[in-house]
């Protein structure tokens, strides 16, 4: 655990203009700086070893098994590695996160927001022994499962009509599973997750593996991927998102507030800014339980 050090403000109260979110501009604001304080181990090569936590709140300890230790235990990185493009390069934009997990992203550009998250849910049921439950609705509402594509059924798709015929030959391989979810990733994404899965309605039940989201095209998603409760009932979240193009998976900074990041505090059918993106109305989905 660390304090919260308060450490070296500076008060300058001259004549500077802002603008505030809506445009507005706020004269003559006397500026404060308050010295950042630092919650990352860089020596830590998971999620919870990574980020460390602030004075008088308690790390939520899943039960081992469950999806929800399964994201809170993700494998990381080494610290200061960078966000990579489908295509090798750098993603312009590097100061917005402090881990990437360890997820391939393909050189074929499908594995943007929405399947990024939809992998590491479908890599936790293959790893868990549940591949009968992988399965996944596509925008048109039709569930399309790895049980089946294995067997050798593909989609036939003309416009919001889909058929499934076996044309195939059955494969049960891990190749066979990751051409499974390319399959996936072309025809569901953010509208898809959130008209399939349950909806999380309080803060007080939001845990980690809930997915933060805006469903549309373009829309946009983020994970839950650990949480923290103090004493007070108060909680806060670390979220990690993928991206378009198809990018690292990564944890993101809190911008907004230097003294916590990267935690978040969340309201329900609030405004909130991630780095590179802002939620209108935070909505929030969870998958299915197995």
């Amino acid at each position: 655990m660390k304090k919260l050090i308060a450490g070296l403000i500076v008060i300058v109260g001259i004549g500077f203009f802002f603008f505030t979110r809506k445009g507005k501009v706020i004269k003559h604001v006397a500026m404060s700086y308050v010295a950042p304080v630092n919650f990352i181990n860089e020596q830590g090569n998971t999620i919870k070893d990574r980020i460390m936590i602030p004075e008088g709140y308690q790390r939520m300890t899943p039960a081992e098994n469950t999806f929800q230790y399964y994201v809170q235990n993700y494998a990381l990185k080494p610290h200061g590695a960078k966000i990579i493009n489908y295509n090798g390069n750098e993603y312009g934009y590097q100061k917005g996160h402090v881990g990437i997990l360890e997820i391939p992203v393909p050189d074929n550009g499908l594995q943007q927001c929405a399947d990024a998250l939809i992998r590491m849910r479908a890599e936790y049921l293959w790893e868990t022994n549940r591949k009968e439950k992988i399965g996944f609705n596509f925008t048109s509402g039709h569930y399309c499962s790895w049980e089946a594509y294995s067997q050798g059924f593909r989609p036939k798709i003309n416009g919001n009509r889909v058929t499934f015929h076996k044309t195939a030959t059955p494969d049960t391989s891990k190749e066979g599973f990751y051409r499974y979810l390319n399959l996936i990733y072309m025809y569901a994404g953010t509208q898809s997750l959130y008209d399939e899965l349950s909806k999380v309605t309080s803060v007080e039940n939001l845990q980690i593996g809930d997915m933060l989201i805006y469903p549309g095209s373009p829309g946009h998603v983020v994970m839950i991927v650990d949480m923290i409760l103090h004493s007070n009932g108060e909680k806060m979240f670390i979220l990690a998102q993928g991206n378009t193009p198809a990018q690292s998976v990564h944890i993101l900074k809190n911008l907004n507030d230097s003294n916590t990041s990267p935690w978040y505090t969340l309201e329900m059918d609030a405004y909130l800014e991630i780095p590179t993106y802002y939620f209108e109305e935070t909505k929030f989905v969870r998958f299915k339980d197995v």
